[in-house]
């Protein structure tokens, strides 16, 4: 499952940052041995393998990345996202995670769009070094990663894209001779690397589960019969697993000798045809049935049902001796702060990408109970004693150039943090805040310290804290001046608007059409709202969605809140097109105080549209 759209984007390296160590060949342990399979059972070093864990798909090629101001979703992921999304599969018990497919350069986009495949043959370095990473931090972590090649659907490029560079179809991929030599190339890019920081062949890396021959393939099954054969004809050492998702499994590939797993998704709707739970779990055993005996057999993908089914479906596969399970899916921090968010368009505007430990912002999909259970599972299907939860590591503060906007790069398995203030570096620390948690806000500063006081400066240090207890303190920033203050209103509720008039709404709907943000305020022509400061406006800023048209707000200040006069302002649109998914249009209004005595500040919908923050800055220090 995987949809997003392409907008414009610039490359961004891999830069190790924050607290975690880089890595190097010699910090690197590595897994004592390969995955192998015998007769329909996965096996390794210890005996049976089987899991209950996670699909990560941007694990090594970011598509969340959707800042109000950012016109790039595309970005690839640095040491300290890797580390702590496969840091989350580790603290959950999960033993392997499955990434999504390579991206391969789609017709007309912009160059600069990081991708992995940029041609017949031509793959970009910079996007594979994030494979590197992926893997370098997975045999780090004892994680073992199942790898698809190529995507049926053209979310990331996919086979449309490949055929495309040859002037041919989609169709034309399973028949033409060409465009499997284009397939073999890139396996062979990926299979016969040198990874940049371990300086081990992928064929050789034991972190490597599977090579799975693609995402979803719809295929004939001879075509994923000769590309098996030429996987293993050039790495005898991983196991290679089909493709094709659908139920039933294909003969072909039950007999086939290169092929050593199959695999089925199971989601409440396929191919538009309700699916109820209890009908997943009868095909699942009905998989399990086919295969035994024959072939090893997991369940690639499967979500989007509530805890209690879930928790029936796990139960299922461990009473049925299938191999494993992974749920979909799990994002992770991101390195400037708080989450990668990710809503699911198939997920009937409900599910949405779990972030662990599960948090009040997945409370619609209970994903605190959700995680719990996966996590209690995890461990039972390899009868190992549930551990006691971890206390988390230190986070990371980022720098702070605003009281307003304090963020930190935040632990795995933290449920929420503490940030202290102090005058020195050395001084008496207090609290400014308590119990933050780093999932409320999509891509937002995390706190706002209002209590910091005109005039003075400040250091500021985290701590993070979850159930076992409290980490030790970050790092420490500053000094800080606090020259104003800033209202920030996320639009959560009506708390904080003074004053309103006509019809408002909050709304968490659709949360990817407005850059995953779950809290907005719609209105429409005639509607307003007003805000107070105390003591004067100095500057503000509103951050907006449009469905069409942008019919521009109209903004006025007052002293008294009584005779409004309006201000001039400027205005910034962050579109780049609708997309797959109908985006709203995002633009940003500013604009100043216009005056010494303005306290309130009156915002007039010109027609639909929704507001997803308000800041205004207030009483300047001089």
């Amino acid at each position: 499952m995987k949809k997003l759209v392409v907008l414009l984007a610039t490359i961004v390296s891999i830069v190790p940052t924050g607290c975690v160590k880089p890595l190097s060949p010699q910090s690197a342990p590595t897994l004592k041995s390969f995955v192998y399979a015998r007769g329909d059972k996965l096996m390794d070093e210890n005996g049976a393998f089987r899991f209950i864990s996670f699909n990560v798909p941007c694990l090594h090629y970011n598509e969340d990345n959707m800042p109000f101001v950012e016109m790039n979703p595309w970005r690839l992921p640095d040491e300290f996202e890797i580390n702590d999304a496969l840091e989350s599969v580790r603290q959950m018990g999960g033993q392997v995670a499955r990434i999504y497919t390579l991206s391969v350069r789609r017709p007309g986009e912009d160059p600069n769009i990081p991708r992995h495949i940029i041609g017949p043959g031509k793959f970009d370095d910079e996007a594979y070094k994030s494979l590197d990473m992926t893997l370098a931090v997975a045999n780090r972590k004892g994680i073992r990663i199942i790898f698809p090649f190529i995507d049926n659907a053209g979310w990331w490029g996919g086979i449309e894209a490949c055929a495309t560079f040859r002037g041919k179809t989609r169709e034309d991929f399973w028949t033409d001779p060409e465009l499997f030599e284009d397939y073999k190339a890139i396996v062979n890019s990926v299979v016969n690397r040198t990874n940049s920081i371990t300086g081990v062949k992928y064929r050789d890396d034991k972190a490597i589960l599977a090579w799975e021959t693609g995402n979803e393939l719809i295929c004939p099954p001879e075509w994923t019969v000769k590309a098996a054969a030429y996987i293993k004809s050039i790495d005898q050492n991983h196991l290679v697993m089909d493709g094709y998702h659908l139920t039933p499994v294909r003969d072909l590939s039950l007999q086939d000798k290169n092929i050593d797993i199959v695999t089925t998704h199971h989601y409440p709707v396929m191919f538009r045809i309700p699916i109820s739970p209890a009908e997943m779990i009868e095909q699942i055993k009905g998989t399990a049935a086919m295969t035994r005996g024959k072939k090893a057999y997991f369940v690639g993908e499967f979500g989007f049902i509530p805890t209690k089914d879930v928790e029936s479906l796990l139960d299922a596969v461990m009473a049925e001796k299938i191999s494993g399970v992974l749920i979909w899916s799990l994002r992770f921090h991101d390195r400037d702060g708080g989450f990668y968010s990710h809503s699911e368009p198939y997920g009937g505007d409900i599910y949405k990408a779990y972030h662990w430990p599960g948090f009040t912002s997945g409370n619609a999909f209970d994903e605190t109970n959700a995680l719990s259970l996966m996590r209690r599972k995890a461990f039972e299907i390899r009868n190992i004693p549930v551990p006691a939860i971890e206390k988390p590591a230190a986070p990371v503060l980022l720098d702070i150039k605003d009281v307003a906007a304090v963020s930190w790069q935040g632990s795995a398995g933290a449920s929420g943090y503490t940030v202290e203030r102090a005058e020195s570096q050395n001084g008496t620390w207090q609290i400014a805040g308590d119990n933050i948690s780093d999932a409320d806000f999509q891509y937002r500063p995390l706190f706002n310290d209002t209590g910091a006081e005109m005039g003075k400066s400040y250091y500021y240090r985290v701590t993070a804290e979850n159930s076992a207890g409290k980490s030790g303190p970050s790092n420490s920033v500053g000094p800080v001046s606090v020259t104003c203050k800033t209202l920030v209103d996320e639009m959560q509720d009506f708390a904080i608007i003074n004053n309103q008039a006509g019809v408002l709404s909050i709304e968490s709907n659709e949360a990817r059409k407005f850059k995953e943000d779950i809290h907005r305020l719609k209105g429409s022509a005639g509607s307003s709202i007003i805000y107070k400061v105390e003591p004067l406006i100095v500057s503000w800023k509103v951050y907006s969605f449009f469905p069409q048209a942008v019919f521009d707000f109209e903004f006025s200040v007052s002293a008294d809140g009584q005779k409004f006069s309006p201000v001039k302002f400027s205005r910034k649109d962050y579109f780049t097109g609708k997309g797959d998914y109908s985006y709203y249009s995002p633009v940003l209004y500013a604009g100043t105080g216009n005056g010494d005595d303005a306290q309130y500040l009156k915002i007039e919908y010109g027609d639909e549209a929704q507001i997803s923050r308000v800041e205004i800055k207030y009483g300047k220090h001089n």
